[in-house]
């Protein structure tokens, strides 16, 4: 700590913070925003990762299910969606949904990340059905499906209201939500990038009640368009506000932007040092979400691998099959296998760990695979 006290004098409050886990406050995420020394930030969010998870790193064999690219939403940062009349526009039948499952289940999948548009025409049973006919045919897998932005499309459509439709889907078989449709908070941002999307109030009072009905979830924040700092550190305040509350987010994601082929302009992509930045202070700031994620799929592998010295201990998974990011011109590979990942984690000196969608963990290295 010398070093960081001779050369960061000014940050030497929030470094005693960092070393003896107290709480940061969003004045300290901006300073850490507005620091330039990557080494002393992921110095600081390394201390916060080796406290909570030590060299611990996880992964799960999953496969994304995109069941639709048809959406009314319409978001200007989406290159995703269709319209319904478009000629590459696709609604997946259920008996096609339950066969692109079972060709994955020789790789021991153990999590389905299901996601879609609002399509509107589909009936609210459509969803159920898929839930309860997944359920049936794959009791072993994890079903993780729908944003708070499904969540609150559904509700709609069933007239149940939100407490009410989550209640029945986890009946169906939900298991957990993915963490998408968050974005950014701030009102003005979301006005620009989707105006037609549910509120950031909204998207976290939906989490609010999943969590009090026993569905966890997780959190994301996609950045590097038109937000400033300030917008990325209200965001993670209100994330670790409503943690402190209910305790249900499994996992933070960042998630950095990609604007090919969509309807946002940007200068440049987000750089390297921008993106091991923003997992290290959500880490650092983040201290009751228990696990940080480097989703490789946007960061690419080198830097994702990299993160797991600036605050991520997780790769997320094998994936099989990503469609939205690769829509912006993500130029990762689509899917990686299991040797890889282990591969990619045991490189960067951390203990490869296999999980389920819960982070229980089912296989350690040099050791019988454990249920």
């Amino acid at each position: 700590m010398d070093y960081w006290r001779q050369n960061h004098p000014e940050l030497s409050d929030i470094a005693a913070k960092a070393a003896g886990g107290a709480r940061l406050s969003t004045a300290d995420a901006r300073r850490l925003f507005e620091c330039n020394d990557l080494p002393f930030i992921g110095y600081l969010a390394n201390l916060a990762r080796n406290r909570l998870n030590g060299d611990d790193a996880y992964f799960v064999v999953n496969r994304h299910l995109n069941y639709s690219n048809v959406c009314e939403n319409r978001c200007l940062f989406c290159a995703f969606f269709r319209a319904p009349q478009a000629a590459d526009a696709y609604v997946m039948t259920l008996p096609e949904i339950f066969a692109a499952v079972d060709q994955y289940q020789s790789a021991g999948v153990r999590e389905l990340h299901i996601v879609g548009g609002l399509h509107p025409e589909l009936p609210y049973e459509y969803y159920r059905d898929m839930l309860a006919g997944l359920r049936r045919r794959f009791p072993e897998i994890h079903l993780k499906a729908f944003t708070m932005v499904e969540i609150d499309h559904l509700s709609t459509l069933s007239g149940l209201g939100i407490r009410e439709t989550l209640r029945d889907l986890k009946a169906a078989g939900l298991n957990s939500i993915p963490g998408g449709g968050a974005e950014i908070f701030s009102a003005d941002v979301r006005q620009q990038l989707c105006p037609n999307k549910i509120s950031g109030k909204r998207w976290l009072d939906i989490a609010r009640i999943a969590h009090q009905e026993g569905i966890p979830s997780n959190a994301t924040m996609l950045y590097g368009h038109l937000e400033s700092i300030e917008h990325r550190v209200d965001h993670l305040d209100r994330l670790r506000v409503l943690q402190d509350e209910t305790g249900g987010f499994l996992s933070f994601v960042p998630l950095a932007f990609h604007a090919a082929h969509t309807s946002v302009s940007v200068p440049f992509p987000t750089t390297g040092c921008d993106d091991l930045k923003t997992l290290a202070i959500s880490r650092l700031f983040l201290d009751n979400v228990p696990h940080i994620k480097a989703y490789w799929i946007m960061l690419g592998p080198k830097i994702a691998q990299i993160a797991l010295s600036f605050g991520a201990d997780d790769l997320d998974g094998t994936i099989m099959e990503e469609k939205i990011t690769h829509s912006a011109g993500a130029r990762t590979a689509q899917a990686m296998t299991r040797d890889e990942l282990v591969h990619l984690i045991r490189s960067a000196g951390r203990i490869p760990l296999e999980r389920d969608a819960l982070y229980n963990v089912v296989w350690r290295p040099e050791k019988t695979p454990v249920s």
